[in-house]
């Protein structure tokens, strides 16, 4: 297969793939998954894709439409980006090792279904998914129980995807989760890594954290008086991300610089410049109402 040959010098992020279009994220996802698996194997998941975004619409049996803005189809689509791009970037620098198909594929299930706890059942009508903040980790992988059941997956499969989604929960340790192997602890911190880079190195990460303090308010959370406290304090946020990528989750992020020097011959881990460009940006916003007239993105 022939790879693509984009020119490194100040290429950005957000100019690889149109973020904004669910089916053009999913065709790079494919792009990455055939370069190391039979093309065939990918069909399901398309299959997987198109109920994620019938349920985040709203036109899936039993669920309300998605109504949180910062926890949206784009958070999770670009979260299965830099799933993807982790996944090609660890078997490119393990050619003779690669991970295993089956159980590539229940990661990116896994990953596609990771936030699914912020929707609100057809009966639950009081307020917003965010009010399910502090629990969606524990929703989402209630539902990924029943979703994975119907789909035809085995127990043994949901087991080693709740542990994988369990790598999101900031509050939960890693090293604490009783992964059955070396492989799916590798999938799992994958994960814990591409939720946090991938929402931090959105183009629009800045302007979307007016959303997340209003998800942050109705779920009872307390440390953020303002969108600008919440905008200022992003800043302690990312040492503290910097300290569980790299701590807790074992630098997995490095695999992504594999990924772009053979994809695109960047020599650059384009996550982490777009996410360190976003965090010295703050230094220039000094008040609520540079806040609102420093940050324009469209969102």
């Amino acid at each position: 297969m022939e790879e693509k040959k984009t020119p490194s010098c100040e290429i950005r992020l957000d100019q690889l793939v149109d973020y904004s279009q669910p089916y053009a994220v999913l065709e790079e996802v494919k792009h990455n998954f055939i370069f190391h698996y039979p093309i065939s194997e990918f069909i399901q998941f398309r299959y997987y894709f198109n109920d994620f975004i019938e349920l985040m619409e709203g036109r899936y049996p039993g669920y309300r439409k998605y109504n949180t803005k910062f926890h949206d189809i784009q958070h999770t689509t670009d979260v299965l980006l830099a799933m993807s791009r982790l996944i090609d970037g660890y078997n490119i620098k393990n050619k003779k090792n690669k991970l295993s198909l089956q159980k590539v594929k229940i990661a990116l299930v896994a990953t596609l279904f990771h936030d699914t706890g912020y929707l609100q059942t057809i009966d639950d009508q009081e307020g917003t998914g965010a009010k399910y903040t502090l629990v969606h980790v524990e929703r989402s992988i209630e539902f990924l129980s029943k979703y994975m059941q119907q789909k035809g997956f085995s127990y043994q499969d949901f087991e080693i995807a709740k542990n994988i989604v369990l790598c999101t929960k900031l509050s939960l340790e890693p090293s604490k989760i009783n992964f059955s192997d070396e492989e799916e602890k590798k999938l799992g911190y994958m994960l814990g890594t591409a939720d946090l880079i991938g929402q931090m190195s959105a183009r629009t990460y800045l302007e979307r954290l007016v959303f997340l303090f209003y998800e942050f308010r109705e779920a009872g959370i307390t440390g953020y008086t303002s969108e600008f406290d919440l905008l200022k304090k992003t800043q302690e946020f990312y040492k503290m991300v910097l300290d569980r990528i790299d701590n807790q989750l074992d630098r997995t992020y490095e695999y992504l610089t594999y990924h772009f020097k053979k994809r695109y011959k960047i020599e650059k881990n384009l996550y982490i410049v777009a996410i360190e460009r976003a965090i010295n940006y703050i230094n220039t916003i000094n008040s609520p109402q540079e806040m609102f007239t420093k940050l324009r993105r469209k969102v």
